[in-house]
């Protein structure tokens, strides 16, 4: 099914390491190579705390409130579309995350065995892309949240700040985020709730909760912002479930990941939605402060605090795809904690650089975002879980994703980026943009069904390529190459 092939061969050549990666000392010493099973210490417990705190940000709680002001829809509606939305979603991002003990892997490497090494790059870019642009939204709203409580602060100046505190977390790697994210998961998910009852103590605005009118354009379009806040996580799920173990991880990695990130976006959108009812305009973060009274201040600082926080995450994992773009034109170099540290300290600068000059109209800016990585990012999904639950059922020759030539990936996978890219274009008649409808989303009333038919299309087209010319799975088991 590849071009470009090398000679298949049982076992691929090692990965040649110009920075040897060890387990000793206090920072992270692998990046993107496998992880050995003697380091294979990671727990359900850890996955499910890191995916209960990666939604306690005030970015999802401004995704929530897009229901209620972009789409103008009543609570109760808003708040079954994102019930709906984040379920349907999160059943395709944790499958993604059960890949992780499998093969020790990042999920970015791991789609060298769809497209090939270097065919993979593509993706591989997009995804740095959209863990960029996650990293840069949260230093906007973070700023946004201590400025709410403390008018006189600086937004250049919190902007930074967030980024230092972001860095220095990183420096420490993978351990040291899980923590930190876990810990303000508790808190912030404790002041949510109490966020809740203070507003429905103090007494809801008059009319807030049937503000609106239902309409199925709405209704859908909010269900796909719960998908594709899911399904935007896939790319990464797998670089925080790789250091479980291979015999038991991957049950436990899926159900973990999505019972975190299910309890934690629905209960935060949940404040969105209302928040976004009483909310004038396109202030989310001035409607949660007036709405909550007296706790406003202790939860916008615990806001802007989990902003910073819990921002190492999406460097670190920007950081492991940026190495994989690098190892792509020098095959079988394998980073370690030099080369992470120069590539995360890059990217830090580079995001605060950008969220300084994107602070104007963020709202606007950021539906536009999540509504184009649904129509990138969702071929990419259908192709490789189809071709890792049904094409390989998880045997990969792990190796080869690191060898020169891609082994019995090949180089370039032209078969599976045709289907990416069909997956791509069978949704442009379907896509809902600001710049753009189209003619079969205008027919039907702007409903917004482009990522139910990438899925289908791409999933389903890939397995009619791939059972026909697919090689026959590697010979060499996943453990046997650790």
């Amino acid at each position: 099914m590849t071009t470009d092939r090398a000679p298949a061969a049982p076992e691929a050549a090692p990965v040649q390491a110009a920075e040897t990666p060890g387990t000793s000392g206090l920072m992270e010493q692998h990046t993107i190579g496998p992880i050995p099973e003697a380091e294979r210490t990671g727990t359900a417990r850890g996955v499910f705390g890191i995916w209960l705190g990666v939604n306690m940000l005030p970015l999802t709680v401004i995704t929530g409130a897009l229901a209620t002001t972009a789409f103008a829809l009543p609570f109760g509606w808003a708040l079954l579309a994102v019930v709906i939305g984040n379920l349907v979603g999160g059943v395709f991002m944790a499958l993604h995350a059960s890949q992780g003990p499998q093969l020790g892997v990042p999920q970015m490497i791991q789609a060298r065995g769809q497209f090939g090494t270097k065919g993979a790059a593509l993706v591989v870019l997009v995804a740095m892309v959209m863990f960029m642009g996650f990293y840069i939204s949260n230093l906007v709203v973070g700023a946004q949240s201590l400025h709410g409580v403390y008018s006189a602060v600086d937004p250049t100046a919190a902007i930074v700040g967030a980024a230092v505190v972001s860095m220095a977390i990183t420096v420490i790697g993978l351990r040291l985020i899980k923590v930190i994210i876990t810990v303000s998961a508790v808190v912030v998910g404790l002041l949510v709730l109490a966020s809740l009852v203070w507003i429905l103590v103090s007494g809801v605005p008059d009319g807030a909760l049937t503000a609106g009118t239902f309409s199925g354009t709405g209704f859908v379009s909010m269900i796909a912002v719960g998908a594709v806040w899911q399904i935007a996580y896939a790319p990464y799920v797998s670089d925080y479930s790789r250091y479980m173990p291979s015999g038991s991880g991957a049950r436990a990695a899926f159900w973990a990941t999505y019972g975190g990130t299910l309890i934690s976006s629905v209960l935060v959108m949940t404040l969105g939605c209302l928040v976004g009812s009483a909310a004038k305009g396109d202030d989310v973060v001035g409607g949660l402060a007036s709405l909550t009274g007296g706790l406003s201040t202790t939860v916008l600082l615990a806001f802007a605090g989990a902003s910073a926080l819990g921002n190492a995450g999406n460097v670190y994992c920007a950081t492991l795809n940026t190495l994989t773009l690098a190892e792509t034109f020098k095959p079988g170099w394998l980073p370690g904690l030099k080369a992470r540290l120069v590539t995360s300290g890059v990217l830090h600068v580079v995001g605060v650089v950008v969220a300084l000059a994107a602070t104007g109209g963020f709202l606007t800016s950021f539906t536009n975002f999540i509504t184009v990585l649904l129509y990138v990012l969702v071929p990419w999904s259908a192709i490789n879980l189809v071709d890792y639950f049904v094409i390989r059922d998880g045997h990969y020759n792990v190796p080869a994703f690191f060898a020169p030539g891609g082994g019995p990936y090949g180089s370039w996978n032209v078969p599976a980026l045709v289907v990416y890219l069909v997956g791509l274009a069978v949704q442009i008649p379907f896509v809902v943009l600001p710049m753009y409808v189209g003619p079969v989303a205008a027919e039907i009333g702007g409903i917004d069904l482009a990522w139910l038919v990438g899925l289908a299309v791409s999933g389903c087209l890939y397995w009619l390529v791939a059972r026909r010319s697919q090689q026959p799975r590697p010979d060499v088991s996943v453990a046997a190459t650790r």
